[in-house]
């Protein structure tokens, strides 16, 4: 696939992260009514692809409301440890009341922050990395920085899972018009559909699995990828 024709070209990014911060701590408390329920059995195929075991180190980039993050913690055990990291102060705040009510606190540390830059994050640390319609809310030049971020705290056979809206060459009408809504509308339509089995590749990361899906027509795709 060539990712430089003018059909498959990926769209850019036009709102600021302030802007996404902003829109995201208001849409905090009411996301899972908006979009939880249309994500939940894609995030639901991606985490048993990433399939994270007791006593692992997991980190879940974009956490939203924490849902992923209770499913995780349960899954790492008394032993493991979980890491969440979210642009939003609003996210943060319900992602940690739905971690209190089911007494999984203790087993997640929840950061405010860009996954661009993750120095707070020993290097070679993680088992795991998780991202669910996540990776596709960076900007083109942002995305292999990610990655790299995400390559450097795994250690070596680390997993990355990855869900995200993907492209297909040529990219099919409802992919358009979800494009010109997303650069007319984006605090609205702010993912939008990347080349994400094909970014991971060029990170470093060696592909174990690929399953592609649909919600409201758009293609989703979901990814595991190992650190070599």
């Amino acid at each position: 696939m060539n990712n430089e024709t003018t059909d498959a070209a990926v769209a850019r990014v036009h709102r600021s992260k302030a802007d996404a911060r902003l829109s995201y701590n208001r849409l905090s408390r009411w996301y899972d009514l908006i979009a939880g329920s249309a994500e939940k059995k894609y995030r639901d195929t991606g985490l048993a692809k990433l399939s994270a075991q007791y006593g692992e180190k997991i980190l879940e980039i974009g956490f939203g409301t924490g849902y992923c993050l209770v499913s995780l913690a349960r899954s790492v055990g008394a032993e493991g440890r979980v890491t969440g990291l979210d642009i939003s102060d609003g996210m943060l705040a319900v992602a940690k009341e739905r971690l209190q009510k089911e007494g999984l606190g203790e087993r997640v540390d929840l950061h405010p922050g860009d996954a661009a830059d993750m120095n707070f994050i020993i290097a070679g640390s993680l088992d795991g990395i998780f991202m669910s319609f996540t990776l596709e809310l960076f900007d083109n030049p942002e995305i292999p920085r990610v990655l790299a971020e995400c390559r450097r705290v795994l250690k070596p056979g680390g997993r990355l899972a990855v869900v995200s809206m993907t492209k297909t060459n040529p990219p099919g009408m409802a992919v358009r018009i979800y494009e010109w809504f997303h650069e007319h509308t984006p605090n609205y339509a702010d993912c939008r559909p990347i080349f994400a089995r094909q970014s991971m590749e060029q990170a470093g990361f060696e592909i174990k699995d690929v399953s592609l899906s649909s919600m409201w027509g758009l293609p989703v795709e979901i990814v595991l990828g190992a650190k070599r």
